[in-house]
Protein backbone atom coordinates (compact mmCIF):
# COMPACT_ATOMS: atom_id res chain seq x y z
CA UNK A 1 0.00 0.00 0.00
CA UNK A 2 1.26 3.60 -1.27
CA UNK A 3 1.93 6.48 1.84
CA UNK A 4 2.32 8.83 -0.66
CA UNK A 5 1.18 8.97 -4.28
CA UNK A 6 1.19 11.83 -6.70
CA UNK A 7 0.29 11.75 -9.88
CA UNK A 8 0.61 14.28 -13.18
CA UNK A 9 2.08 16.84 -10.85
CA UNK A 10 2.64 20.29 -12.67
CA UNK A 11 4.00 23.95 -11.23
CA UNK A 12 4.81 27.20 -12.73
CA UNK A 13 6.40 30.04 -11.24
CA UNK A 14 4.84 32.82 -14.23
CA UNK A 15 6.93 31.35 -16.87
CA UNK A 16 9.21 29.00 -15.97
CA UNK A 17 7.88 25.29 -15.85
CA UNK A 18 9.39 24.39 -12.44
CA UNK A 19 7.05 20.92 -12.71
CA UNK A 20 5.94 19.24 -15.59
CA UNK A 21 4.00 16.32 -15.09
CA UNK A 22 5.69 14.35 -12.32
CA UNK A 23 4.50 11.11 -10.74
CA UNK A 24 5.98 9.02 -7.82
CA UNK A 25 5.14 6.80 -5.02
CA UNK A 26 6.73 5.95 -1.68
CA UNK A 27 6.10 2.08 0.46
CA UNK A 28 6.69 1.99 3.84
CA UNK A 29 9.75 1.11 4.90
CA UNK A 30 11.80 2.39 1.00
CA UNK A 31 14.22 4.84 0.93
CA UNK A 32 13.72 6.31 -2.49
CA UNK A 33 16.62 8.80 -3.80
CA UNK A 34 15.39 12.30 -5.49
CA UNK A 35 18.69 13.43 -7.05
CA UNK A 36 19.45 15.94 -10.02
CA UNK A 37 21.12 18.88 -10.92
CA UNK A 38 20.65 22.27 -9.85
CA UNK A 39 17.35 23.85 -10.91
CA UNK A 40 16.18 20.56 -11.51
CA UNK A 41 12.63 21.08 -9.37
CA UNK A 42 13.95 18.63 -6.39
CA UNK A 43 12.85 21.16 -3.53
CA UNK A 44 9.94 22.45 -5.67
CA UNK A 45 8.78 18.64 -5.42
CA UNK A 46 9.37 18.42 -1.83
CA UNK A 47 7.51 21.14 -1.11
CA UNK A 48 4.35 20.26 -3.47
CA UNK A 49 4.23 16.69 -1.52
CA UNK A 50 4.88 18.70 1.77
CA UNK A 51 1.64 20.85 1.14
CA UNK A 52 4.03 24.32 1.66
CA UNK A 53 3.32 24.63 -2.24
CA UNK A 54 0.17 23.78 -4.16
CA UNK A 55 0.33 22.23 -7.40
CA UNK A 56 -1.23 23.90 -10.87
CA UNK A 57 -2.22 20.12 -12.05
CA UNK A 58 -2.54 17.06 -10.68
CA UNK A 59 -2.92 14.90 -7.68
CA UNK A 60 -0.79 14.26 -4.39
CA UNK A 61 -2.44 12.18 -1.43
CA UNK A 62 -0.46 11.13 1.42
CA UNK A 63 -1.55 8.78 4.03
CA UNK A 64 -5.06 8.62 2.19
CA UNK A 65 -5.41 12.44 2.10
CA UNK A 66 -4.79 15.34 -0.04
CA UNK A 67 -1.19 16.95 0.46
CA UNK A 68 -1.65 20.17 3.02
CA UNK A 69 -4.37 18.64 5.30
CA UNK A 70 -4.25 18.48 8.78
CA UNK A 71 -4.06 14.30 8.42
CA UNK A 72 -1.30 14.55 5.80
CA UNK A 73 0.37 16.57 8.26
CA UNK A 74 0.44 14.20 10.97
CA UNK A 75 1.96 11.84 8.82
CA UNK A 76 4.59 13.44 7.39
CA UNK A 77 7.51 15.44 8.09
CA UNK A 78 9.66 17.78 6.23
CA UNK A 79 13.34 18.56 6.65
CA UNK A 80 13.75 21.74 4.44
CA UNK A 81 17.37 22.87 3.27
CA UNK A 82 18.34 25.53 5.24
CA UNK A 83 15.95 25.22 7.88
CA UNK A 84 15.28 28.29 10.10
CA UNK A 85 15.19 27.75 13.79
CA UNK A 86 13.93 30.61 16.32
CA UNK A 87 17.91 31.60 17.57
CA UNK A 88 17.21 32.36 20.80
CA UNK A 89 16.08 29.11 21.60
CA UNK A 90 18.61 25.84 22.65
CA UNK A 91 18.44 22.73 20.45
CA UNK A 92 16.44 21.30 22.98
CA UNK A 93 14.28 24.15 23.79
CA UNK A 94 13.76 23.75 19.69
CA UNK A 95 12.75 19.93 19.83
CA UNK A 96 10.90 20.78 23.40
CA UNK A 97 8.74 23.28 21.59
CA UNK A 98 7.52 21.05 18.68
CA UNK A 99 7.12 17.87 21.37
CA UNK A 100 4.22 20.10 22.86
CA UNK A 101 2.65 19.18 19.88
CA UNK A 102 2.68 16.00 20.23
CA UNK A 103 3.08 14.87 24.05
CA UNK A 104 3.18 16.46 27.80
CA UNK A 105 4.78 15.55 30.68
CA UNK A 106 7.13 12.26 30.56
CA UNK A 107 6.08 11.67 26.91
CA UNK A 108 7.12 15.68 25.61
CA UNK A 109 10.34 14.61 27.17
CA UNK A 110 10.60 10.93 25.59
CA UNK A 111 10.13 12.63 22.56
CA UNK A 112 12.78 15.23 22.97
CA UNK A 113 15.34 12.43 23.64
CA UNK A 114 14.60 10.34 20.90
CA UNK A 115 15.16 13.06 18.99
CA UNK A 116 18.54 14.12 20.32
CA UNK A 117 19.63 10.98 19.92
CA UNK A 118 18.32 10.55 16.11
CA UNK A 119 19.88 13.39 14.91
CA UNK A 120 22.97 13.02 16.87
CA UNK A 121 22.46 16.23 18.96
CA UNK A 122 23.60 15.30 22.28
CA UNK A 123 26.77 17.29 22.86
CA UNK A 124 24.85 20.77 21.26
CA UNK A 125 21.65 20.43 23.43
CA UNK A 126 22.36 23.07 25.24
CA UNK A 127 23.76 25.31 22.39
CA UNK A 128 21.27 27.87 20.65
CA UNK A 129 20.06 27.68 17.32
CA UNK A 130 21.57 30.82 16.37
CA UNK A 131 25.22 29.15 16.72
CA UNK A 132 24.76 25.80 14.61
CA UNK A 133 26.77 25.13 11.62
CA UNK A 134 25.08 23.96 8.91
CA UNK A 135 25.50 20.14 9.26
CA UNK A 136 24.23 20.72 12.72
CA UNK A 137 21.30 22.76 11.66
CA UNK A 138 20.24 19.85 9.01
CA UNK A 139 20.54 17.13 11.93
CA UNK A 140 18.54 19.15 13.89
CA UNK A 141 15.89 19.73 11.20
CA UNK A 142 16.00 15.96 10.76
CA UNK A 143 15.06 15.21 14.39
CA UNK A 144 12.55 17.92 14.05
CA UNK A 145 10.96 16.33 11.28
CA UNK A 146 10.83 12.57 12.43
CA UNK A 147 9.36 13.86 15.73
CA UNK A 148 6.17 12.38 16.97
CA UNK A 149 6.58 9.01 14.76
CA UNK A 150 6.06 10.16 11.07
CA UNK A 151 5.44 7.70 8.68
CA UNK A 152 6.49 9.54 6.01
CA UNK A 153 10.23 11.77 5.45
CA UNK A 154 10.79 14.34 2.95
CA UNK A 155 14.10 14.91 3.04
CA UNK A 156 16.23 18.05 1.33
CA UNK A 157 20.27 17.93 1.29
CA UNK A 158 20.07 16.26 4.93
CA UNK A 159 23.71 14.55 4.48
CA UNK A 160 25.17 18.32 3.27
CA UNK A 161 27.51 19.34 5.79
CA UNK A 162 28.54 16.38 7.54
CA UNK A 163 31.85 15.19 7.94
CA UNK A 164 32.65 11.47 6.70
CA UNK A 165 32.01 9.71 9.98
CA UNK A 166 28.63 11.58 11.09
CA UNK A 167 27.15 11.51 7.71
CA UNK A 168 27.74 7.51 7.93
CA UNK A 169 26.25 7.13 11.07
CA UNK A 170 23.22 9.50 9.71
CA UNK A 171 22.66 7.08 7.01
CA UNK A 172 23.18 4.21 9.39
CA UNK A 173 19.69 6.22 11.36
CA UNK A 174 17.85 6.66 8.07
CA UNK A 175 18.10 3.11 7.31
CA UNK A 176 16.99 2.02 11.11
CA UNK A 177 13.90 4.77 10.62
CA UNK A 178 12.95 2.63 7.41
CA UNK A 179 13.25 -0.80 9.23
CA UNK A 180 10.42 0.91 11.43
CA UNK A 181 8.23 0.91 8.12
CA UNK A 182 9.03 4.33 7.93
CA UNK A 183 8.69 5.89 4.10
CA UNK A 184 11.65 8.52 3.10
CA UNK A 185 12.41 10.39 -0.10
CA UNK A 186 15.96 11.79 -0.13
CA UNK A 187 17.05 14.37 -2.30
CA UNK A 188 20.45 15.11 -2.17
CA UNK A 189 23.36 15.49 -4.31
CA UNK A 190 25.91 13.36 -2.10
CA UNK A 191 25.30 10.40 -4.85
CA UNK A 192 27.48 7.89 -3.06
CA UNK A 193 25.13 8.11 0.10
CA UNK A 194 22.00 7.95 -1.97
CA UNK A 195 23.65 4.85 -3.82
CA UNK A 196 24.08 2.94 -0.28
CA UNK A 197 20.50 4.16 1.38
CA UNK A 198 18.31 3.95 -1.50
CA UNK A 199 16.43 1.01 -2.81
CA UNK A 200 14.68 2.98 -5.87
CA UNK A 201 15.75 6.41 -7.65
CA UNK A 202 14.19 9.17 -9.61
CA UNK A 203 16.40 11.42 -11.51
CA UNK A 204 15.12 14.92 -12.23
CA UNK A 205 16.28 17.44 -14.78
CA UNK A 206 13.71 20.58 -15.83
CA UNK A 207 11.23 19.27 -13.61
CA UNK A 208 10.97 15.96 -15.22
CA UNK A 209 11.65 12.50 -14.32
CA UNK A 210 13.86 11.51 -16.67
CA UNK A 211 15.08 8.34 -15.50
CA UNK A 212 14.22 5.72 -12.67
CA UNK A 213 14.10 2.28 -11.48
CA UNK A 214 15.62 -0.04 -8.67
CA UNK A 215 19.06 0.67 -7.89
CA UNK A 216 19.68 -2.96 -8.87
CA UNK A 217 18.54 -2.33 -12.22
CA UNK A 218 20.26 0.84 -12.94
CA UNK A 219 23.53 -0.38 -11.73
CA UNK A 220 23.32 -3.88 -13.48
CA UNK A 221 26.01 -2.70 -16.08
CA UNK A 222 29.41 -3.11 -16.61
CA UNK A 223 32.12 -0.70 -17.33
CA UNK A 224 35.37 -1.23 -19.19
CA UNK A 225 38.47 1.11 -17.70
CA UNK A 226 41.22 1.60 -19.85
CA UNK A 227 44.14 3.21 -18.72
CA UNK A 228 46.37 4.39 -21.67
CA UNK A 229 50.15 5.32 -21.80
CA UNK A 230 49.69 9.00 -23.97
CA UNK A 231 46.16 10.83 -24.22
CA UNK A 232 44.68 9.58 -27.23
CA UNK A 233 43.72 11.81 -30.47
CA UNK A 234 40.36 10.58 -30.74
CA UNK A 235 38.28 8.03 -29.04
CA UNK A 236 36.89 4.29 -30.08
CA UNK A 237 33.33 4.34 -31.56
CA UNK A 238 31.44 3.73 -28.12
CA UNK A 239 34.71 4.99 -25.71
CA UNK A 240 34.61 8.24 -23.99
CA UNK A 241 37.55 10.20 -22.72
CA UNK A 242 38.36 10.29 -19.65
CA UNK A 243 41.35 11.70 -17.05
CA UNK A 244 42.93 8.46 -16.91
CA UNK A 245 42.42 7.46 -20.63
CA UNK A 246 39.02 5.71 -22.04
CA UNK A 247 35.77 4.04 -20.67
CA UNK A 248 33.17 2.25 -22.68
CA UNK A 249 29.93 0.26 -21.34
CA UNK A 250 30.18 -3.44 -22.32
CA UNK A 251 26.93 -4.09 -22.98
CA UNK A 252 26.58 -7.44 -24.49
CA UNK A 253 30.02 -7.47 -25.94
CA UNK A 254 33.29 -8.67 -24.43
CA UNK A 255 36.54 -6.94 -22.59
CA UNK A 256 38.52 -8.64 -25.24
CA UNK A 257 36.81 -6.87 -28.16
CA UNK A 258 36.78 -3.17 -26.68
CA UNK A 259 40.91 -3.74 -26.17
CA UNK A 260 41.17 -5.28 -29.64
CA UNK A 261 39.47 -2.28 -30.49
CA UNK A 262 41.32 -0.23 -28.23
CA UNK A 263 44.81 -1.66 -30.40
CA UNK A 264 43.30 -1.32 -33.84
CA UNK A 265 43.03 2.15 -33.04
CA UNK A 266 46.91 2.24 -32.02
CA UNK A 267 46.36 3.01 -28.67
CA UNK A 268 48.90 1.94 -25.92
CA UNK A 269 46.72 0.42 -23.36
CA UNK A 270 48.35 0.18 -20.25
CA UNK A 271 46.53 -1.41 -17.44
CA UNK A 272 42.41 -1.89 -17.70
CA UNK A 273 39.32 -3.29 -15.18
CA UNK A 274 35.69 -3.75 -15.54
CA UNK A 275 33.69 -2.20 -12.81
CA UNK A 276 29.90 -1.89 -12.39
CA UNK A 277 28.13 1.16 -13.08
CA UNK A 278 27.81 3.76 -10.26
CA UNK A 279 24.88 5.70 -9.62
CA UNK A 280 27.20 9.02 -10.93
CA UNK A 281 27.30 7.66 -14.41
CA UNK A 282 23.55 6.66 -14.43
CA UNK A 283 22.77 10.16 -13.60
CA UNK A 284 25.19 11.47 -16.12
CA UNK A 285 23.74 9.39 -19.01
CA UNK A 286 20.62 10.77 -17.93
CA UNK A 287 21.29 14.10 -18.21
CA UNK A 288 23.04 13.96 -21.40
CA UNK A 289 20.58 12.07 -23.03
CA UNK A 290 17.76 14.30 -21.83
CA UNK A 291 20.03 17.19 -23.04
CA UNK A 292 20.29 15.26 -26.89
CA UNK A 293 17.23 15.26 -27.19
Amino acid sequence: MSLLDARDVTRSFGAVHAMAGVSLSLVPGEIVGLVGPNGAGKTTLLRLLAGTLRPDGGTIIVAGHGAGSLQARRALGFAPDGAVFPPTLTVREVLDYYARLHAAGAGRRALVAEALDLGALDEVAGRRAALLSRGYVQRLALAQAALGGRRILLLDETLAGLDPLVRRRQCDRLMALAGTGVAVLLSSHDLAAVERLASRVLILARGRVVREGSMPGLLRERVLEVVLDAPPREPPPGFRVTVFGLETELGGGTVEAALALCRAHRLAVRASRVRLKSLEDVVLDALDDDTAR
